[in-house]
């Protein structure tokens, strides 16, 4: 009797499973590159008018600091395919789409923030939609 018999024939993850992990890890980058950027913006490493924690108004400074501690946070999920990643993501997108579309007069207009994690989200929902129907199909045949 061979392990094919007792465990059925092996199936590797198929493609769109594939590229979603490597889809899941360039937004891993992007996060990380995010948090990078809000951690120089604390330190001050960048000589700019409030681009240092002591100099920013209180409402940046909450802003700053969570976003720098929850996007390398979200980097390390997303990128293990962890499964809380993608939702301390969607907490660092919101985050940013409230302050830059909501509260555009504190935060400054970074529409390409927002469009981009708008994209980031339809790109998610998309492969969890196409991973979801191709599982369905396989059950259903197999």
């Amino acid at each position: 009797m061979n392990d094919n018999a007792v465990t059925g024939p092996s199936v590797g993850p198929s493609v769109a499973e594939s590229a979603f992990a490597w889809f899941l890890r360039l937004v891993a980058a992007y996060c990380l590159l995010f948090g990078v950027l809000y951690w120089i913006r604390l330190i001050g490493f960048y000589d700019g008018p409030l681009w240092r924690i002591d100099t920013m108004p209180v409402y940046w400074q909450i802003a700053a600091m969570a976003l720098a501690v929850l996007y390398p946070f979200a980097a390390i999920g997303l990128w293990m395919l962890a499964s809380w990643g993608p939702v301390i993501w969607a907490i660092c997108a919101a985050a940013e789409i409230v302050m830059y579309a909501g509260f555009p007069e504190f935060y400054g207009n970074r529409q390409a923030i927002v469009i981009s994690h708008i994209c980031v989200a339809l790109l998610y929902v998309g492969f969890r939609a196409i991973i979801f129907f191709q599982k369905r199909r396989v059950q259903r045949h197999g």
